[in-house]
């Protein structure tokens, strides 16, 4: 048995499988090294009765998360994962890895995530090329959830919202100026706070106040990552991965036009490709 899994901050995705027989299919609360350390991943498996029933059984698991992007926080997950999986070899592995597998398989490709995070990289059929990108919730993460959510609230907070937006806001959600500076600087994990407001982007989608942020945050992001890349790799087929590119890929698509990019395919969820392609090889 193998089991894959690709996690961001709020939430991971675990598939069980054997060879091409899925087993189980579940979510777990996100596994990311750089908020979670061995012990908060060890009972967070440890509380799940699918990872109990079958921890004996998985001998392989490949892991992705955005997290993994030092020898120290891969080993924090592995370390965690080999002593729960006992019979199981680890492979602990960036998340944008697994954009790439699951975007192009063994084929070369720029990949972008645009999800609770963003990043982006030229992949080779076999790694991702190492680049400055990438840089978390506080640097970088243009036009992900987090970022939509950071520039929600500061145009919330400065007044400049719309009054239209400004009470469909209040009415959606019951915080005042405190609570939501509270939210923002005393939570552990501001980034998953942020990136809950995504769903009132997308019940207010055609708004074109609404449209205009999301199109803003993502014209920064082509012009961050992609564009850079598009120089060194003119070729290069561009895909992208994650719930913030699929909700909005109309947006996503006329910006990316603005650049003269084609964006060859857009995947909500990765995991059900990087199991496919990893069942194929067990």
């Amino acid at each position: 048995m193998i089991a894959v899994v690709y996690s961001g901050s709020n939430y991971a995705e675990w598939r069980l499988a054997i060879r091409d027989k899925t087993i189980a299919t579940f979510k777990t609360q996100g596994i990311n090294p750089y908020f979670n350390d061995e012990k908060f991943i060890t009972q967070l498996l440890n509380k799940n009765i699918n990872l109990i029933h079958h921890a004996e059984e998985i001998k392989k698991i490949y892991f992705f998360t955005a997290g993994a992007s030092s020898p120290e926080r891969v080993a924090t997950v592995s370390n965690a994962l080999s002593a729960f999986f006992k019979n199981a070899k680890i492979l602990v592995e960036h998340d944008i890895l697994a954009a790439a597998i699951a975007s192009c398989k063994e084929r070369k490709g720029i990949v972008c995530i645009l999800g609770s995070g963003s990043n982006a990289g030229y992949y080779d059929g076999k790694r991702v090329k190492r680049n400055n990108y990438g840089l978390g919730y506080v640097l970088a993460d243009e036009g992900s959830a987090n970022w939509l959510g950071r520039m929600l609230l500061k145009n919330y907070m400065y007044d400049t919202l719309p009054d239209k937006m400004v009470k469909k806001f209040e009415k959606r959600y019951e915080y005042d100026r405190r609570q939501l500076l509270d939210k923002v600087y005393r939570n552990p994990q501001p980034a998953l706070f942020l990136s809950s407001f995504t769903e009132f982007f997308a019940e207010n989608k055609d708004d074109e106040y609404m449209k205009n942020l999301v199109k803003t945050g993502f014209r920064s992001f082509f012009a961050t990552y992609v564009v850079k890349i598009r120089k060194e790799e003119p070729d290069a087929p561009v895909y992208f991965v994650g719930s913030v590119a699929a909700t909005f890929q109309d947006y996503l698509r006329e910006t990316a036009a603005e650049f003269d990019i084609t964006i060859t395919n857009i995947i909500k969820e990765p995991i059900n490709n990087l199991l496919s392609y990893y069942s194929n090889k067990n």
